[in-house]
């Protein structure tokens, strides 16, 4: 990404992180990428929530199987 690209996208981000989450350019500024994807990314789907990580049993099952 070109220096260009990424300061317009600065400046958009910067932008929509005031609009959108009330904060000001200090603290757009102090985020990190991580936190502010974090707080832009839309709500965790409900269905996908419900999975649960692969237990022991189910693993040490599916390795005896291969």
């Amino acid at each position: 990404m070109s220096e260009k690209a990424l300061g317009s996208a600065a400046n958009l981000l910067a932008g929509l992180s005031a609009r959108v989450l009330g904060w000001r350019p200090h603290e757009f500024w102090a985020a990190t990428p991580a936190e502010l994807a974090a707080v832009l990314a839309p709500e965790a789907d409900p269905a996908r929530a419900a999975l649960a990580p692969l237990s022991r049993a189910d693993l040490n099952r599916l390795m005896e199987q291969d």
